[in-house]
């Protein structure tokens, strides 16, 4: 892979592209569950209900049982909290956040010929904030036997000494950039210090294990999706809908990783305590669309299929990094050195294919007491790809996300019950792991409830939703890849305000 073009701006640089990981994939691939206060109370078993303006985004015939405009805004906060464990040491972060997470408005013309099968058709556009990456985890521990120079080690390794001391900073592939923040850091030692060819290093951490390590990450922004829909009415027993969904993505991501080790000095000086930070930048759109029906099988029992297609991502990164470090030898002073290129790389675009979904949708509707709902859908994560698939930079990580990664289901079981104008609702949300390992993403439970009371034309709901999800993602995915086991639970209050128009 080879550099075509360079952006002579200060302190920036542009490169084909540096590692994406399969964690970075996953990050989009994923859609957390928002939308309106009834929907999230219900945990988005909307498949077969339809009548919700969030409905539409599991299924888009759901706009078609809407009998009146409907115009409707929601409000969320939310709170995660991430208790790590990493070797034995226990600690939490947690972070508060307030968005505007939905909002949405669908509109209905009825025919009132009554020799028209085709009864109504409605459309639609809905906004929501599909994924909120606002989020704070920090883990400490001591590590018995692993030092992150093993993480500069992996990356320098077979790159010659020249290339790392010979070519700019700003010039280098991302391989020779890690190797250039180990060598000038002192993390890492080639064997033959004299020869510009030489391809091999050398830890320069002290050899004895139990290196105290701090990883704090601390990430901002937000994935949305807006809608555009249409749907109509067969007799009032079909409903079929299409969205055509456009998709906004943000994501900043800084990290610092910590480590000291007070091993015995040696004659040489060698790393006491280092300091690595990271700054990422990812920005983009993309599309998407979805196709669904739902049937009224009897009066009061529905069935619903929906389709959603791949998303097409184009994606731009931007990425710093520095590296502080402290060495010493044996009765010497204690060296300090400052890695700071001050450059900001900034990538060329490329394409993130996220896989597609099918939903099965069921409902029982009690009259106007109340309804019993649940959907199940089906996600191959295995099927996420880095676009071109035949460029050498995304085979690999291609590679390991159909290795790493893995087909899953998701269930959601949602009810509701009317008394007069009130109305109770309660859910519950089950996925897999996406991975085929089961633990660097576990299973995702969780548990939601809430009301709404109508007065008339307009109404007012409220949900509250708990989730809880375990992972252990190593802090590094090559050369250094042990990570904290973290417990992520998230607590969700919403509260949407609707108007019939």
């Amino acid at each position: 892979m080879k550099k075509i073009f360079f952006l002579f701006i200060t302190g920036l640089t542009v490169s084909v592209s540096h590692s994406q990981e399969v964690s970075d994939a996953l990050r989009y691939a994923q859609d957390n569950l928002t939308g309106t206060a009834r929907f999230r109370a219900m945990s988005g078993a909307f498949g077969a209900v339809g009548g919700d303006i969030s409905a539409i985004t599991v299924n888009p015939a759901g706009s078609a049982i809407f009998n009146n405009n409907q115009v409707g805004v929601s409000f969320s906060n939310q709170n995660i909290k991430n208790n790590s464990d990493y070797f034995g040491t226990k600690i939490s972060d947690k972070d508060n956040s307030f968005t505007l997470n939905q909002a949405g408005a669908i509109f209905v013309f009825n025919d009132r010929n009554p020799s028209n099968s085709w009864k109504k058709i409605a459309i639609g556009a809905s906004y929501e904030s599909t994924n909120n990456f606002n989020n704070n985890t920090v883990s400490v521990g001591t590590n018995p036997t692993n030092s992150v120079a093993n993480y500069f080690l992996a990356y320098a390794n077979g790159i010659p000494l020249g290339d790392i001391t010979g070519i700019q900073y700003r010039d280098q592939f991302y391989d020779e950039q890690q190797a250039y923040f180990g060598y000038y850091g002192h993390v890492i030692n080639p064997v033959n210090e004299n020869s510009s060819s030489n391809t091999q290093y050398t830890s320069n951490v002290p050899a004895g294990g139990n290196y105290y390590q701090e990883n704090e990450i601390y990430t901002r922004g937000y994935n949305t999706k807006l809608s555009f829909n249409i749907a109509t009415s067969y007799k009032d027993r079909i409903y079929l809908g299409a969205n055509l969904n456009v998709h906004v993505t943000d994501y900043r991501r800084s990290s610092s990783f910590y480590e000291d080790n007070d091993n015995a000095l040696e004659p040489t000086a060698t790393i006491s305590n280092l300091r690595f930070n990271n700054d990422l930048y990812t920005y983009g759109n993309g599309f998407s669309f979805q196709l669904g029906a739902i049937a009224k099988v009897t009066e009061a029992f529905r069935l619903g299929l929906a389709y959603e297609s791949n998303t097409w991502y184009e994606l731009y990164d931007e990425l710093s990094q520095t590296l502080t470090s402290t060495r010493q030898a044996n009765g010497g002073p204690e060296l300090f050195e400052n890695i700071n290129p001050n450059v900001v790389n900034v990538y060329e675009s490329y394409t993130l294919q996220t896989p597609g979904k099918v939903t099965f949708s069921a409902a029982y509707v009690f009259g106007k007491s109340g309804l019993l709902s649940v959907d199940y859908a089906i996600k191959d994560y295995g099927n996420t790809k880095y676009k071109p698939t035949s460029d050498l930079g995304f085979r690999g990580v291609n590679n390991d996300i159909s290795n790493q990664l893995t087909s899953t289901g998701e269930l959601r079981v949602g009810a509701e019950y009317k008394i007069k104008q009130l109305s109770l609702r309660g859910g519950y949300r089950f996925e897999g792991s996406p991975y085929r390992n089961g633990t660097t993403i576990g299973d995702l439970n969780s548990y939601s409830g809430g009301l709404g009371y109508s007065f008339g034309s307009t109404k007012l709901d409220l949900a509250y939703s708990y989730l809880e999800r375990k992972s252990n993602q190593g802090f590094f995915a090559t050369g250094f890849t042990d990570g904290a086991n973290i417990t992520s639970k998230l607590n969700n209050v919403t509260l949407t305000l609707l108007f019939e128009l």
